[in-house]
């Protein structure tokens, strides 16, 4: 496995990104930037294309504040290309990292798929914040070289990477990604797979006892954010967090967590089932918590939930 290193040293290397939302685009946004050939994989055109928008508007904020140049820029863009079929995608890949929607039988299908396409010795990882690694590596031939890889949201900007061993996942495997996360200019932390990893397991019950206590009306919107920014030094506050990360993916990882340690502490608070049934997701459907202006993050004001 010691050849796993060798395709990545000083940017080279094939990297596949399959999924081009949020988070596969800003994944193929970090490797290109650090100098590696992108294949960005998506089956809708329309959305690989939204992507290449939202890379090139996120690269041009980095021109502006000075953090990059105008001829990395260019470079950045030159190293992704944009393919509709996952064979042909993955088929010269080193690694292949898949960023679909939070969903298990998406993922399975997925990996089902690269396991057949992938070349051999090609490392797959999955973006996933919630989902046994170990489930994901054991429907292919391949899971000593399965792991997991959470960035997290916004990618070009946070630093963070969280790494998640599966049952089989090799030593060598783990030390390639470690190294990897830090040629991209990231801080990786490795842990191993139970339900929720790290990051979810202590950040999901928190979020949903700050809309337990909105549920039971012992302070509002405003005011619970509030208490966490000034008083606990959160950058942003459980429930405006929760409509960044969408109340579905946070509904969907407190399911995991709950099913996963059969604990009655993880049961998602009514409130949050409720705005998920009524598609109020967050900035990705402008309400949430709070509301916000058309096609952007922009916070507008909070809802009245008394």
């Amino acid at each position: 496995m010691s050849n796993l290193t060798s395709p990545f040293a000083g940017g080279a290397g094939r990297i596949s990104v399959i999924g081009a939302g949020t988070m596969g685009n800003g994944i193929a946004h970090v490797f290109a930037q650090a100098g590696f050939a992108v294949q960005l994989i998506d089956s809708n055109p329309s959305q690989l294309q939204r992507a290449l928008d939202t890379i090139n508007k996120n690269l041009d904020r980095q021109v502006g504040k000075g953090s990059i140049t105008e001829d990395q820029k260019k470079n950045t863009l030159s190293n992704i290309s944009i393919v509709a079929d996952i064979a042909t995608g993955v088929k010269n890949a080193n690694l292949i990292v898949e960023a679909a929607t939070e969903n298990v039988a998406l993922k399975l299908e997925i990996f089902r798929q690269l396991d057949l396409h992938a070349p051999a010795g090609c490392i797959l990882a999955t973006n996933t914040s919630s989902i046994s690694i170990t489930k994901i590596a054991a429907i292919t031939k391949r899971p000593e070289l399965v792991i997991g890889m959470h960035f997290m949201n916004p990618v070009p900007v946070m630093k963070l990477v969280e790494i998640i061993n599966g049952y089989a996942t090799k030593k060598e495997v783990t030390d390639t990604i470690i190294d990897l996360s830090r040629q991209l200019g990231k801080i990786p932390c490795a842990v191993n797979d139970y339900p929720g990893f790290i990051a979810n397991r202590i950040l999901m019950p928190m979020i949903n006892e700050a809309i337990y206590s909105l549920f039971e009306g012992v302070a509002g919107v405003e005011e619970i954010d509030t208490v966490m920014k000034l008083g606990m030094a959160h950058p942003m506050g459980p429930l405006q967090l929760a409509d960044f990360i969408g109340l579905d993916t946070c509904l969907s990882i407190l399911k995991v967590l709950q099913d996963g340690f059969g604990n009655p502490k993880y049961a998602p608070c009514p409130l949050l089932v409720n705005m998920v049934m009524a598609e109020k997701l967050g900035v990705k459907t402008g309400e949430g918590f709070y509301t916000y202006t058309a096609g952007s993050k922009e916070l507008v004001v909070s809802k009245s939930f008394r």
